[in-house]
């Protein structure tokens, strides 16, 4: 009976251990996923965990950041507040929670928040600083000031303290105090981005055009992403007739958010000035499109169409404008001449017969009476004046791009990204929609593979994300194969099984379960290159993510002998030189990454992802122009991103 009991228990105490296991590789499974931004699937893994142990913190904490990440701040914020329920002790738990909250504008909320982690880490400043930016979001001016004062009392050389005092006295008012801060803030730190952008607002505002498009052009050196200091150095530089700086501000703009309306419209005008008018009526449409009511674009391209001689088109504009403005006389007078162009007398006398009887009630001070609705319409659009349809438009506002300081996110991913460089090529089951002129890579060996393989394997070179569907898909396929396997006795069978199940696991980002078997295949067949291939780019997708966790490179099997193995049974397989120059690049050993990318293009020189990494290798090594050169045929070969890169590496000095 004893003997039973002890059985039992041990029994009990395995199954503890396997279920701690089972949640321990979900958890790390999920954060794998958080570290490459497939934030679906990472949420995937942590609601097994949780499901499974719905007592631990950590999953909850972690599901909360993927929810962020996905602009998902209701659920972030929930979970992060079952994670402090948890476990009150943590604090950067209360550091993502009070981002939640900015996010959803909460500012006292997030100020509790701060108040929690600076409780429990007192030395963070931090915590101190998006405390007092929370506080001038609140528009609490003066608690704002008194948390900078204790701020730039505890960190006397913090200078975004500093740069941040001078925007609190900017709302205030007080440009003079501003000024004398923001002084303080550039000496401490002259490679402030944030504090130049401060410091070019406030010469915007005083009409210091010059000192606005050098403050800016030392901001964008070190934020060279921010799209609204292009655009407000593009409106300094029409200021001091810089025009071609200007427009090469918008089209810098425009790269970075597409969709920008002020670029867009400003570029517009630009064009017009400039006599590119069949160019500038494209932005006009693009601004059409996106606000169908703004009459001030419409009459824009009423004129651009009016003199290229798309008279039935700029008819349509005026006739649209005029609707809104019926004493537009601007635009009357427009449409009656192009009325007369076309012959239609009849019509452009009655328009003209509009503008003399409105200058006439006008003269006469009559004024046509309008309905109470009609009043209510034109009181909405009282800021819109058709008369300065050829006006820059400017932001009412400044928008200041606040970087919340926190560290959450840093121990998550703890990526510093530069100019990346394309992922390597590994097998999934999912095609490529991102691959370059619609051509899905091709391989002998892959092909050979799915001609006894059920589901048909693909080789990708991106790193999209899977939606829920996909990632339920993929779950189902490796319990349905590790079923399989458990009952397969014939080698062969069970090698298929292995490799199908592998990219099953690589494709989730479970990059130890994918290693598992691919050495488990291995063993049963040591000369298959696509299994060192798979094994290589898993181990070194893994080492990345544990050197992000700040945990030694486990090398267990090397990423570079997998390869090298790989290429010594395919040597004619361009992918795998391309992978180890990209694991050499990653490590900056950038000869020998440029040395495979080379090899790769002498094998497929129409390889377009290795023209790029090399440009990319190139450049960084100081071959600039090698560099660009590579970028450009990758941007002929279909690969369009690399024109952006060119256009950073040509601003660079």
């Amino acid at each position: 009976m004893k003997k039973f009991i002890f059985t039992f228990v041990l029994v009990l105490a395995t199954l503890s251990a396997s279920a701690q296991y089972r949640v321990d590789r979900l958890v790390t499974a999920g954060r794998s996923a958080l570290f490459y931004e497939d934030f679906v699937l990472s949420i995937k893994y942590f609601n097994l965990a949780i499901g499974a142990k719905p007592y631990l913190y950590e999953p909850w904490y972690y599901r909360s950041v993927a929810k962020f990440n996905l602009d998902d701040y209701m659920g972030a914020e929930s979970d992060a507040s079952e994670a402090i329920n948890l476990n009150p002790y943590i604090n950067d738990i209360y550091d993502l929670r009070a981002i939640c909250r900015i996010r959803q504008q909460r500012y006292d909320d997030a100020i509790a928040d701060y108040n929690s982690a600076i409780r429990l880490e007192p030395r963070n400043r931090n915590y101190w600083f998006n405390r007092a930016l929370c506080q001038m979001e609140a528009k609490n001016y003066d608690k704002a000031q008194l948390e900078l004062d204790t701020v730039i009392t505890k960190w006397k050389d913090y200078s975004n303290a500093y740069s941040l005092k001078a925007e609190v006295y900017l709302h205030q008012k007080d440009t003079v105090q501003a000024e004398k801060w923001l002084d303080q803030s550039l000496k401490l730190n002259p490679y402030d981005g944030d504090a130049w952008i401060t410091r070019a607002y406030m010469a915007l505002a005083r009409k210091e055009w010059k000192v606005a498009d050098e403050a800016l052009t030392k901001s964008l050196h070190f934020k060279p992403n921010n799209v609204n200091s292009y655009i407000n150095r593009a409106l300094a530089r029409i200021n001091i007739n810089n025009l071609r700086g200007a427009m090469s501000d918008y089209d810098a703009a425009i790269d970075l958010d597409p969709h920008n309306f002020l670029a867009h419209y400003n570029r517009g005008l630009m064009r017009v000035q400039l006599g590119d008018d069949n160019r500038a009526i494209t932005d006009f449409d693009f601004v059409i499109k996106m606000e169908p009511k703004n009459f001030m674009a419409i009459f824009n391209r009423a004129l651009l169409h009016d003199k290229t001689g798309n008279l039935k088109a700029a008819i349509r504009d005026y006739t649209t404008v005029i609707n809104q403005f019926p004493n537009f006389w601007t635009g009357l007078s427009a449409r009656a001449h192009c009325y007369r162009r076309l012959g239609m007398t009849a019509k452009a006398e009655l328009d003209e017969f509009r503008i003399f009887k409105a200058q006439m009630n006008k003269h006469l001070g009559i004024q046509p009476r309008w309905s109470a609705k009609t009043k209510k319409e034109m009181r909405k659009r009282s800021e819109i004046d058709p008369n300065k349809f050829a006006s820059i438009v400017v932001d009412d506002e400044p928008k200041y791009e606040h970087n919340y300081k926190s560290e959450y996110r840093g121990r998550i991913q703890n990526r510093q990204i530069e100019t990346a460089y394309l992922p390597m090529f590994q097998l999934s089951y999912f095609p490529n929609t991102q691959n370059v002129s619609g051509v899905q890579a091709f391989d002998k060996d892959v092909e050979a593979l799915n001609q006894k393989m059920k589901d048909k394997v693909y080789i990708v070179c991106s790193k999209e994300q899977l939606d829920e569907n996909s990632s339920m898909k993929i779950f189902s396929l490796i319990d349905k194969l590790s079923a399989e396997l458990s009952v397969a006795k014939d080698i062969e069978q069970k090698k298929a099984i292995l490799m199908r199940r592998a990219i099953a696991h690589s494709v989730l980002r479970d990059f130890e379960a994918a290693i598992s078997d691919f050495t488990y295949y291995l063993s049963l067949d040591d000369k298959n290159a696509l299994a060192y291939w798979q094994r290589a780019v898993c181990q070194a997708e893994m080492d990345e993510f544990n050197k992000a966790q700040g945990k030694g490179v486990v090398n267990i099997h090397s990423a570079e002998a997998d390869f090298s193995d790989a290429i010594r049974m395919n040597s004619s397989n361009a992918y795998i030189y391309y992978n180890r120059g990209n694991l050499h690049a990653g490590r900056n050993e950038l000869s020998k990454a440029i040395d495979d990318y080379t090899i790769a293009l002498k094998i497929d020189n129409r390889l377009a992802e290795a023209y790029y990494n090399r440009g990319i290798a190139r450049a960084k090594s100081g071959n600039k122009q090698a560099g660009i050169q590579d970028l450009s045929k990758a941007g002929e070969l279909g690969l369009y991103d690399a024109y952006s890169v060119i256009k950073r590496l040509n601003k660079t000095k």
